[in-house]
């Protein structure tokens, strides 16, 4: 299809940038895209959030999703008709039972690299290498989660079932290098203190789990680093939710006055009750390697987001604002409370996390700002933590 937008080299200090090729206008889809590889965080599958293996769809009704996160199993949810939940096309693979949400998922999964990463009967075994490997990354990676090693397994498991391995080979190296102390920044970020000793915990445990000659860089501490750095730099958050699309779909009902405003008020107070009992974690969670989204640079005044309305992996990309023929697009690596901050406070958030000082309008606007954050910002210094990072990256 004729592309609303296209990747171009910037420069060796900004790497690529995406573009518009024709002029777009405010609320329109620049494009949707499928990611490379994805992949579920692993604390938020083993709480239950259940969802496609393959494209995160969430695979409970909204119903039952509002009860898990409710802790209350007597919920009932009206209008029912408008979950949008199939069960009747669910599927699991007939080998490890985990779960698709259509033939067509669990057929795409075997054919990139499911076939390497079928745990078959030893699903429940601990013993497992690839059960090694998902323990340990989990003592090392807690809540609220922003990266999974399992990303990275199913890279190594896509190249070895292709027939074309330099193909994906290829297609996995286009995404952003780093050099090696920008790669052992993000790495330190990603794994704390102790970075070093658990990232050759990790590096051995992956090789012994999925070690293939193709890819013998990959198992080297230094292609392991790159590697994690890559998807460190380059993962998207992916959030999806039964709940929301039910919501979604519920204020888009014509209702009479006084039903409507039952009905709002009835979800108002539900979001309350679920954010007492399960905090922010309301959706299931991954993240994924989008060609087109990792080559969108970030601006603290975007001029488009991404979302994942449809409840699987598929990204939208939609503009804010109009923008012309020409024109780069943006948009936020951070959320709406940190943009609203001093341009101090923003640039600190995005050298730790992304490695890079902003310069767009807004931050040249105040330059000449002083370097120091107001009170009530100071107070607030210890508090962006990747948590809040990742909420804009997976809003639903």
């Amino acid at each position: 299809a004729g592309a609303a937008a296209e990747a171009r080299f910037i420069s060796s200090a900004k790497g690529k940038g995406l573009f518009a090729t024709k002029n777009i206008r405010k609320g329109e889809t620049v494009f949707v895209e499928r990611p490379v590889v994805s992949s579920q965080f692993l604390w938020n599958a083993l709480y239950n959030y259940r969802a496609c293996d393959h494209c995160l769809r969430a695979l409970e009704t909204a119903e039952e999703n509002a009860q898990r996160l409710l802790g209350k199993s007597s919920l009932v949810l009206p209008h029912p008709e408008q979950c949008s939940i199939r069960k009747d096309l669910h599927q699991q693979c007939p080998r490890c039972q985990v779960m698709y949400c259509s033939a067509e998922c669990r057929q795409a999964a075997l054919e990139q690299y499911h076939q390497v990463l079928c745990l078959g009967p030893s699903r429940d075994d601990p013993t497992h290498p690839l059960n090694k490997l998902q323990e340990a990354w989990r003592n090392m990676h807690y809540p609220p989660e922003t990266s999974s090693i399992m990303l990275m397994a199913r890279m190594v498991a896509t190249v070895k079932q292709a027939k074309d391995k330099e193909w994906w080979i290829k297609a996995f190296s286009q995404f952003c290098n780093k050099t090696a102390n920008e790669e052992e920044e993000i790495v330190h970020k990603l794994l704390g203190d102790k970075f070093k000793g658990q990232l050759e915990l990790l590096r051995l445990l992956f090789t012994e789990a999925l070690y293939d000659e193709h890819l013998s860089r990959w198992f080297t501490p230094e292609g392991f680093r790159s590697l994690f750095a890559l998807v460190g730099t380059n993962g998207q958050g992916i959030g999806t939710s039964s709940l929301s699309q039910w919501v979604h779909a519920c204020d888009a009902l014509d209702l009479p006055m006084l039903q409507r405003e039952e009905l709002d008020a009835f979800i108002d107070q539900l979001y309350k009750d679920i954010e007492k009992e399960s905090g922010e974690f309301l959706n299931c969670e991954g993240s994924g390697l989008y060609v087109l989204q990792s080559c969108c640079n970030h601006s603290c005044i975007p001029n488009a987001e991404t979302s994942f309305p449809e409840n699987n992996f598929l990204l939208h990309l939609t503009a804010l604002e109009d923008i012309e023929a020409g024109e780069e697009i943006c948009i936020s690596y951070l959320d709406c409370c940190q943009r609203e901050r001093s341009r101090h406070s923003r640039n600190k958030i995005l050298r730790e996390n992304y490695l890079f000082t902003c310069s767009c309008p807004k931050c040249l606007a105040q330059a000449d700002d002083a370097d120091v954050t107001s009170d009530e910002e100071e107070e607030g210094e210890g508090e962006t933590d990747d948590a809040e990072l990742e909420d804009e990256m997976t809003d639903v």
